[in-house]
């Protein structure tokens, strides 16, 4: 038989074929195929199966994906993890205040998306809690990211006609939705579609941060069309190996000046003639995005910086 996983709890793994949802275990041997990540399964995969005589179902094959998310794991195992596969684009939920939400991490998350050809949209949620400065800082902010080509979108969980809005960005695609613990993914996605009841949490008042709701990546159908992709939290997001000259590949404002650099190994630091540094000093490209970058290139996480609030 074959299903779409669409949960996964490490173990165990619910399969939903057009007629019902199995519980299923993976066979010994698929798990020992020498997989590089920490779940051989990931929510999203096409798999066949078999019911046993025990009535026990069992995965015997992993259909090829056309593509999937993954982020390096942050332990010393340096272990990577499949966060979804078989995507139609990536929504990051973005938050200003209660938790905020770093440039180095919205940028971290465009850049795996855009690795693995995955369009990729900007949801700014909590706007009612913002202040009139906060948001005027998250009109610039939208405006860096809509200047360079990705979709953006102000919205309150709790605003239903802005939620009927969003519907069509959701509308016939399978979309993974990821964000920090705390960000209202689980809020947002009871209102976008109700009757789910995902559990929501409460923001640590000592720490200003979000604390873990949804343990596993789960699939849900949409009523009006669709499936999205709830996934926990993600504190850090480790870049899976990249040649540091890979890096500007996935800055879409940096790939359409690379050409125009003098050497074609040019990383954009301080190379004679490199046109991304020509164009961040004439404006053409956002000395945040620009020190984004580099803070890429050498393992350091940016924060706000211009945006402090």
């Amino acid at each position: 038989m074959e299903g779409v996983v669409i949960k996964s709890t490490g173990s165990r793994y619910l399969v939903k074929t057009k007629e019902r949802v199995y519980e299923c275990v993976l066979k010994g041997k698929i798990r020992l195929e020498g997989r590089k990540t920490t779940n051989p399964i990931a929510v999203g995969d096409i798999v066949d199966f078999d019911i046993e005589e025990n009535d026990e179902a069992s995965i015997k094959k992993i259909h090829p994906r056309k593509n999937y998310i993954i982020r390096k794991s942050i332990n010393l195992s340096k272990q990577s993890q499949i966060l979804a596969s078989n995507l139609d684009q990536t929504v990051l939920i973005v938050t200003l205040v209660s938790p905020r939400t770093s440039l180095g991490f919205i940028d971290r998350f465009l850049i795996t998306s855009e690795a693995y050809r995955i369009p990729a949209k900007l949801i700014f949620n909590k706007c009612d809690l913002l202040n009139e400065e906060s948001l005027t800082a998250q009109k610039e902010i939208i405006q860096l990211y809509t200047d360079i080509g990705y979709e953006c979108f102000e919205v309150s969980s709790y605003d239903l006609k802005q939620i009927e809005a969003l519907k069509q960005v959701f509308e016939n695609k399978t979309t993974l939705i990821a964000g920090h613990s705390g960000v209202g993914k689980s809020t947002f996605i009871n209102a976008l579609q109700p009757g789910l009841n995902l559990k929501t949490g409460e923001i640590s008042s000592a720490h200003a941060k979000g604390m873990h709701t949804t343990t596993f990546a789960e699939l849900h159908s949409l009523d009006f069309g669709g499936s999205i992709i709830d996934s926990p939290g993600i504190k850090e997001l480790g870049l899976v190996e990249m040649k540091k000259e890979e890096i500007g590949h996935y800055f879409p404002e940096i790939r359409e000046r690379m050409n125009d650099c003098k050497f074609n190994n040019c990383i954009h630091v301080n190379e004679p003639k490199c046109a991304i540094i020509a164009a961040v000093e004439k404006g053409e490209i956002s000395e945040e995005r620009y020190s984004s970058y580099l803070g890429i290139l050498s393992g350091e996480e940016m924060d706000w910086k211009a945006w402090e609030i």
